[in-house]
């Protein structure tokens, strides 16, 4: 159960800030959303931010979703994980590797199931959520496999981002 009441499905105000929210979902507010709008300006900031990391980062979609994945397993965030899966295996990952993360430790060793790139992506997002600090050996594969420096910034990106995700999620136990 959510630590706060959600505020209401059909909310109106703030207009311009819910018509935003709304407008990045497709239309609707998911449960996150309803969590955030209670603090306008932060949900307003946040919307603007997450717009832009999911859509505007050259991160390669499927390695998007697969740090946001690790991440969310990583922090026990099972409705991160439970609404970025379809959208991993949608851009190209497939369901045993989502299955396979949820023991991260045999994954990121499994070389018959994951790429390199891949290896790279959950070696680099455990060791960022886990210890905050990322070893000199994972660094250098991140950096030999994943792409230019602005692929390596955009999915360091992404990985810090979806952590402030799943600790906001965790805090209020929306699950």
């Amino acid at each position: 159960m959510v630590r706060i009441p959600l505020v209401p499905l059909d909310l109106q105000e703030p207009k311009d800030i819910v018509d935003a929210v709304r407008k990045r979902r497709g239309g609707d507010l998911s449960e996150l959303d309803r969590l955030l709008l209670h603090s306008p300006q932060f949900t307003e900031g946040y919307n603007f931010f997450l717009g832009k990391v999911r859509n505007n980062l050259t991160t390669i979609p499927k390695l998007r979703e697969l740090a946001m994945c690790t991440v969310a397993v990583v922090n026990k965030a099972d409705y991160e994980y439970n609404a970025h899966l379809p959208l991993f295996i949608e851009a190209g990952g497939t369901a045993e590797k989502g299955k396979a993360i949820l023991h991260l430790e045999t994954a990121i060793k499994n070389t018959e199931l994951f790429d390199p790139t891949e290896i790279a992506v959950l070696r680099l997002t455990l060791e960022m959520t886990r210890d905050v600090q990322v070893s000199q050996e994972t660094f250098e594969l991140a950096k030999k496999t994943i792409g230019g420096n602005q692929q390596l910034v955009d999915i360091v990106g992404t990985i810090a981002t979806y952590n402030l995700v799943s600790r906001f999620l965790v805090a209020f136990e929306l699950h």
